[in-house]
């Protein structure tokens, strides 16, 4: 009798979960929370809940409003790819959002191809991400190679003779090097001293005295925004006052004004968004009330540079769910084909990349260079 009591219960609790899963459409977020990358990650999932909230006031997805299960990966690969498996095998997330890093993304990968997943790529910029043949990855932020691309015609124009690399000492980093390193030769530059550091790292004398010694006359960097004010604070320091590019997309140039005051003045960085600007974005009204909202939630505008890629994100997603017309993983990888529509920061509509068969999907995002001058973000003339 207690067996049939249990087994009855057991059956009842199941239906009971289920019905409570239907009466939401659930997306997984999986960004870092706590970490090296914290700042961003966070940033990252509160554009995400804006998006979140504007589709549910709108009456939400296919007659369901849309629930974002959000986990932290904690800037480490192995828990993000943990993150992903809970997200799909528990929480029963029909599509993801994620990893912000390269190296997390990857890591989340085989985990897409095993349960067959979709996850919309929000932020990573490794070229393996999306041409490693895995047909459930769909990415708007760039890949560094279309970065460097998108960069090569302003580089005679900002008279670069010589440049050396300070990056990451992982995917993100070491493959920004690579692909800028290759456009830059291509474009008759001489490429230098290529110097990495870990994510984690607070001291980066040892490669900044090298970087002074070099005869480059640029330094391009690629690391999150909190390592970057540090870098900036460190080359004033030591008075090593070369020309300096960001790369990645990823800098928050108001955070780092805030953090790094004068130390930061003269750097420039590449970026997909232009907030500061609203008039030149694809979609002024969209980032318009997009900043809007996001100052109406107390957030400091610093955090818009990262913000736009959870909203276009979640909105990304909440296209493809719309056009598969059922919240199910195949149905869903297969509408991202369909997506078109104008993100903050230009047109997301997904083209096939890797091998034939397997491709990814990447969209093209416009692509800045901004300058911090005077205390504040300009955009250069060229």
């Amino acid at each position: 009798m207690s067996g049939r009591f249990t087994l009855t219960t057991a059956i009842l609790l199941a239906l009971a979960v289920t019905g409570a899963r239907a009466d939401a459409i659930r997306i997984g977020v999986n960004e870092p929370l706590t970490g090296p990358f914290a700042a961003s990650g966070t940033y990252v999932v509160n554009g995400a809940r804006i998006a979140a909230d504007e589709i549910n006031a709108r009456g939400g997805l296919l007659g369901q409003k849309i629930e974002l299960v959000i986990e932290d990966n904690k800037s480490n690969p192995t828990e993000a790819a943990a993150v992903a498996e809970k997200l799909i095998t528990s929480d029963k997330t029909p599509v993801m959002m994620g990893a912000w890093g390269s190296s997390l993304t990857l890591a989340v990968m085989p985990k897409l191809m095993d349960y067959e997943v979709p996850m919309l790529v929000e932020t990573s910029s490794s070229g393996k991400i999306t041409t490693s043949g895995n047909p459930f990855v769909f990415r708007i932020s760039p890949p560094s190679a279309l970065e460097a691309e998108t960069f090569a015609p302003m580089v005679g124009k900002l008279g670069l003779k010589k440049v050396d690399f300070l990056v990451l000492n992982n995917d993100f980093g070491r493959g920004a090097a690579t692909d800028f390193g290759k456009m830059l030769k291509e474009k008759g530059v001489q490429v230098g001293l290529t110097e990495t550091m870990d994510q984690g790292a607070q001291d980066m004398s040892a490669q900044l005295a090298k970087l002074k010694a070099s005869d480059s006359d640029t330094i391009m960097v690629t690391s999150a925004v909190d390592q970057l004010v540090l870098l900036f604070k460190q080359m004033a320091a030591l008075g090593l006052k070369k020309r300096v590019i960001t790369t990645g997309g990823s800098q928050n140039p108001d955070q780092i004004i805030a953090q790094a005051g004068s130390a930061a003045e003269g750097t420039m960085h590449l970026t997909t968004f232009l907030p500061w600007i609203p008039e030149k974005t694809p979609d002024p009204k969209a980032t318009e009330a997009f900043i809007a909202e996001w100052k109406k939630r107390g957030f400091q505008f610093a955090g818009v540079t990262e913000s736009f890629r959870g909203y276009d994100g979640i909105r990304a997603i909440a296209h493809a769910i719309e056009k598969a017309g059922t919240p199910e993983p195949a149905a869903i990888a297969k509408a991202f084909w369909s997506v078109d529509f104008t993100g903050l920061n230009g047109p997301i509509r997904f083209a096939k990349s890797g091998p034939a068969g397997k491709e990814s999907g990447q969209s093209k995002p416009d692509v800045y260079i901004i300058e911090i001058k005077d205390g504040r973000v300009v955009v250069p003339t060229l």
